[in-house]
């Protein structure tokens, strides 16, 4: 019988997303998350030996996830000019998923210097798109925009309604092009 290993891990870090998203990161402590995962505080500690580690997986998880659906976006995009913008829109707003929002709240309120691989891969997506073919300041315009939208739905800020931002959305797409 082959055992994922990473089973128990994934368990884990969807117990430590569901305890921040329910309760708030102020509640996210070893005991909470163990018990939420239904496994002993010695076996969470055998994946994670404490909340620094454990905060730095939920963080690399977020990056690694959302690196890989740019990536994968932009690669399968038969249309070379904007490529990048089009990837980078359609994976910032395209599904908001709960555990991007929850690692990125968690690790902001938490200890900023988690977020460093977040921030160097910015640093590449800003190169790509400024080379995208299209207007770097266009580019720059979509991601920022993308970025606002995004933020706005995470923290229930300057919320607009659906059909005003899917105007947006797709006055976004039109710039890509």
């Amino acid at each position: 019988m082959i055992v994922n290993r990473n089973s128990k891990r994934n368990l884990i870090l969807s117990a430590a997303s569901l305890i921040v998203n329910k309760q708030g990161v102020e509640k996210l402590t070893l005991e909470a998350v163990a018990k939420e995962a239904g496994i002993s505080k010695g076996g969470l500690l055998h994946h994670f030996p404490n909340k620094e580690a454990l905060l730095k997986a939920m963080v690399e998880e977020l990056t690694n996830g959302f690196v890989a659906d740019v990536q994968n976006r932009a690669n399968a995009d038969t249309i070379e000019k904007g490529k990048w913008s089009r990837a980078y829109l359609q994976s910032t707003l395209g599904d908001l998923k709960e555990e991007t929002s929850t690692a990125l709240t968690t690790s902001f309120f938490t200890n900023k210097d988690l977020l460093g691989e977040l921030q160097n891969q910015y640093s590449i997506w800003q190169k790509n798109l400024e080379n995208d073919g299209i207007d770097p300041v266009d580019a720059s315009i979509i991601r920022l925009v993308a970025d606002g939208l995004w933020f706005s739905e995470l923290f229930g800020i300057g919320k607009i309604d659906d059909e005003l931002r899917e105007k947006i959305i797709h006055k976004l797409q039109l710039m890509t092009k």
